[in-house]
């Protein structure tokens, strides 16, 4: 076969009802989890760190449908994390359709050898997201304003995300009760609150309660991550100050609070 500036690579990636959620590094890393016996040795095989490794599970758990991993406690490791049925499930899937995706993906380059410009198209429409909090969800509502929407995304949990959008955006994703979409939030975004004085009224239409799973201290600021009731997770930046005047600590209810505003909605192409 004769060889091409330009071939296509491509990372197989399994989807649910609520998107595509999983690539090969993240089956890897599922299949560490089942293997080995702590997270941390998981972390080591697929070359993460032991932040990196969390910060996929629980990104894999927020866009399943149901979660894929569960932490466990005690042990000579002092806890760690299994895979769920489901993640066993995926895993395995996963393994029976590699083989043939590789031999898809040779066949399609085969066919491809005459179109270098057109790869090269493809290529720059290709996009990838910075934002920490990604949730794959189903759209309940959508209230029509006369420039912005509102639209209303039930998570696997079952929380609910608001999201303002123009309505150009409601019609070009073609958002539509029923249908699925990702819900995209910044961590810098997202309010920590705690419980203290006086009750406080905000005007923030998101405020999703949760506990404290993991605090990361860094130089400045300090990665808060809210484990919310329905399994999702939120992570929130806040400065070193605030979470030390706070006195934030793992275990500890919380609230995420964040503006419809500050939600990107995402659609499959």
């Amino acid at each position: 076969m004769p060889r091409t500036p330009i071939r296509i690579q491509s990372a197989l990636t399994l989807e649910t009802r609520r998107g595509a959620f999983s690539g090969k590094r993240w089956m890897e890393l599922l299949a560490a989890i089942g293997e080995l016996p702590s997270i941390t040795a998981a972390a080591k095989r697929v070359g993460l760190s032991y932040k990196a490794a969390w910060d996929a599970v629980e990104a894999m758990n927020n866009l399943a449908d149901t979660p894929l991993v569960v932490r466990t406690v005690g042990g000579r490791g002092g806890g760690g994390a299994s895979l769920t049925a489901r993640g066993q499930q995926l895993l395995a899937t996963f393994r029976e359709v590699e083989g043939e995706h590789a031999r898809f993906v040779e066949r399609l380059n085969a066919s491809i050898a005459t179109a270098p410009q057109d790869l090269k198209m493809i290529g720059r429409l290709s996009m990838i997201t910075s934002a920490r909090n990604q949730f794959g969800g189903k759209v309940t509502r959508i209230v029509p304003g006369a420039i912005n929407d509102e639209v209303v995304l039930q998570l696997s949990g079952g929380e609910k995300i608001v999201a303002t959008v123009t309505r150009m955006s409601t019609q070009q994703l073609a958002l539509r009760v029923g249908g699925d979409a990702v819900a995209l939030v910044k961590a810098s975004s997202v309010i920590v609150g705690v419980r203290g004085g006086a009750a406080m009224k905000l005007s923030a239409r998101n405020q999703l309660p949760g506990t404290i799973a993991r605090i990361v201290p860094g130089a400045v600021n300090t990665e808060v991550v809210v484990a919310l009731a329905g399994g999702n997770s939120m992570a929130a930046i806040v400065t070193n100050t605030s979470a030390r005047e706070m006195k934030l600590a793992e275990g500890m209810p919380a609230v995420a609070i964040f503006k419809a505003s500050s939600v990107i909605l995402a659609v499959s192409a």
